[in-house]
């Protein structure tokens, strides 16, 4: 999949930027990485599997694309085993780290990057050259208490270090991620926080219908129980729906019914246009899709994925400051749901000037 051969000879500093493939969040949460390099006059290259690679096309045609396989994280339909499998397959993703470690070793000696930028893939540091880590996730969320957080932090910690730097896509202050952005105590290296990072802009549009958005995300067989879910529910909505099933690149088709229209994916102007006009978004609470929503300040149902417990603290905590509406996937009704959201008093955050262009900047002056 390697579209390119290695110029002859650089001429501007050439950046990796690869994100992790756990559903498509990580991915587009970078493409405003992306474009900030570009604006500073970098080379970008970026790495990822076929799904990534095929929506970083659909916004950058001309990027230069290197395969690199994920971490194809499969999580158990039952919630009590999700983290229990996760932890289960530690020592292979141990070993995976390393594969990915040897991996880009072998790129940065074919094609001489001057730096990496990895969101949270933890095999992409390299001493000879500066590699940045990208999360939102200082402190981990488990099922067993704060003594089991802690030694997952310090393994966490024990990766992020081998990198140069660490840059947290969230605000110091206004925070989305809350105790997950805003640990006690930080990783050895410079910490920097990004501000939010979303591909999607605030704009005035004119709407018409009114509709609602549901968005899928996230790794399976959670995604395809959700969508099963709702569609057995929209079975009986007789309001508009545009459905995105979150699903780059893949020939299968829904049937549209009813008011119910249905598409894999979207590029992100016309994604942009339709969140901006719809009523109500309904999505996992992913991070990165919690970004793009504030960001927009647009009212939100969000159902996080059974046992992934990032997802369940980001819902409560969300509901809690009255940013996002949250309901558990079990207890999800559509029709008493939208009842509840209609009463429910949202708040926003107004976003701050954006920080991100800044840090990239000063970072390539870093770079030399």
């Amino acid at each position: 999949m390697d579209q390119f051969k290695p110029a002859a000879k650089k001429q501007f500093p050439r950046i990796l930027i690869a994100p992790l493939d756990w559903g498509l969040g990580h991915t587009t949460r970078c493409i405003p990485i992306i474009d900030a390099f570009l604006n500073n006059s970098c080379s970008v290259y970026f790495a990822g599997n076929k799904a990534q690679a095929a929506l970083v096309k659909s916004e950058f045609p001309n990027l230069p694309l290197i395969l690199l396989e994920g971490y194809n994280v499969q999580i158990s339909r039952k919630k009590p085993l999700v983290l229990l499998k996760i932890m289960a397959r530690l020592p292979w993703l141990k070993k995976t780290i390393q594969t990915e470690n040897r991996w880009l070793r072998k790129k940065v000696a074919e094609y001489k990057f001057d730096a990496v930028i990895s969101d949270n893939r933890y095999g992409l540091h390299h001493p000879g050259i500066h590699t940045v880590f990208i999360t939102h996730q200082l402190s981990i969320k488990t099922l067993f208490g704060k003594w089991a957080d802690r030694i997952i932090q310090r393994w966490n910690y024990s990766y992020i270090n081998k990198f140069r730097e660490c840059w947290i896509p969230d605000e110091r202050d206004l925070s989305l991620a809350g105790e997950l952005s805003h640990p006690v105590h930080f990783p050895k290296i410079p910490v920097y926080y990004t501000g939010w990072l979303s591909r999607l802009k605030k704009m005035e549009i004119k709407s018409g219908r009114e509709f609602i958005l549901i968005a899928l995300s996230g790794p399976e067989p959670q995604r395809s129980l959700l969508e099963k879910k709702l569609v057995s529910e929209l079975n009986d909505y007789e309001g508009n729906v545009i459905f995105l099933r979150g699903l780059p690149g893949n020939e299968s088709i829904l049937p549209s019914f009813n008011q119910v229209s249905f598409y894999n994916h979207l590029p992100a102007n016309e994604l942009n246009n339709l969140l901006l006009q719809s009523s109500f978004i309904i999505c996992r609470s992913g991070y990165s899709s919690v970004m793009d929503i504030i960001s927009l300040q647009k009212k939100s149902i969000l159902i996080p994925t059974p046992g992934q417990t990032e997802q369940e603290y980001l819902g409560r905590y969300l509901h809690a400051k009255k940013l996002a509406y949250s309901v558990s996937q079990k207890n999800f009704s559509l029709k008493e749901t939208l009842v509840a959201a209609e009463k429910f008093p949202y708040q926003f955050y107004q976003k701050k000037e954006d920080r991100l262009e800044k840090l990239v900047n000063d970072f390539v002056e870093r770079l030399g």
